[in-house]
């Protein structure tokens, strides 16, 4: 069901990203990469088994968004099935020491930037009559856990706002989903506590994390379900996670 079918990643030189576009070119779509650093998608656009267009962007800027959407080629421009998958955390610190720029950041990113990019990208879905939406929020949609204040409001803003885009859509034949994973083991960490590999390490050890391709073989399996069927939700653990902070260490 999809072969030949546009998928757009943003967030694809990494993590759950990078795996997405791995899981979808092998199910034969045709994958654009977008993400800030061009020289991580060239290395993975010569690792793909179908064709790929790379895109250098960062989803806060607004008016990048719009100027790269619309100038696609024609033969890319029909996005058929869009991947929010680019986010980010900063930091544990508790509000009232809460690095402002790091809180400006997550908000541009897992908010502004997802919008941006799904105001760019539905129209053209909605005038073709075909489409589906899989944004990558977090358990920290569903709850809120120490430190977590400012990203947790963004994954709970990113919960809103896919509820709101399928009430929005739901008189079209636009599916619109979402994934939350729990803990998984990518970069995610690692730039959360800026670069710390012994701090972002600890926080994998003990157990068995998810991966980025469970996310992404989700995915898959999400847009590839009968077009009058739409996966709402999904929520994914690793076994020994019980919720955002209950988790068994070994």
């Amino acid at each position: 069901m999809l072969s030949d079918k546009t998928v757009l990643i943003t967030g694809a030189s990494a993590g759950i990203g990078q795996a997405c576009a791995r899981r979808f070119s092998e199910a034969g779509a045709r994958v654009i990469l977008a993400a800030r650093r061009l020289e991580r998608l060239e290395e993975l656009a010569g690792e793909l088994v179908g064709p790929c267009h790379l895109l250098k962007l960062d989803v806060r800027d607004r008016q990048a968004v719009e100027t790269t959407i619309s100038g696609l080629p024609t033969s890319w421009s029909a996005i058929d099935i869009l991947i929010n998958n680019a986010g980010l955390g900063r930091g544990l610190e508790r509000l009232h020491e809460g690095d402002i720029s790091g809180w400006d950041e997550m908000i541009d990113t897992n908010v502004k930037g997802l919008l941006y990019v799904s105001r760019a990208v539905l129209p053209g879905m909605v005038q073709r009559g075909r489409g589906h939406v899989i944004n990558i929020g977090s358990i920290a949609g569903h709850e809120v856990y120490p430190g977590g204040n400012v990203y947790c409001a963004t994954k709970h803003a990113v919960d809103a706002i896919t509820k709101g885009m399928r009430i929005d859509l739901v008189d079209t034949p636009i599916r619109v989903s979402t994934i939350d994973p729990g803990l998984v083991e990518t970069e995610f960490s690692l730039v959360r506590f800026r670069g710390d590999t012994q701090r972002a390490g600890a926080v994998y050890q003990g157990y068995q994390p998810l991966t980025g391709d469970d996310i992404a073989e989700t995915a898959v399996w999400i847009a590839n379900r009968p077009e009058h069927v739409q996966i709402a939700e999904v929520i994914i653990f690793p076994k020994a996670q019980a919720s955002s902070m209950i988790v068994c260490k070994q």
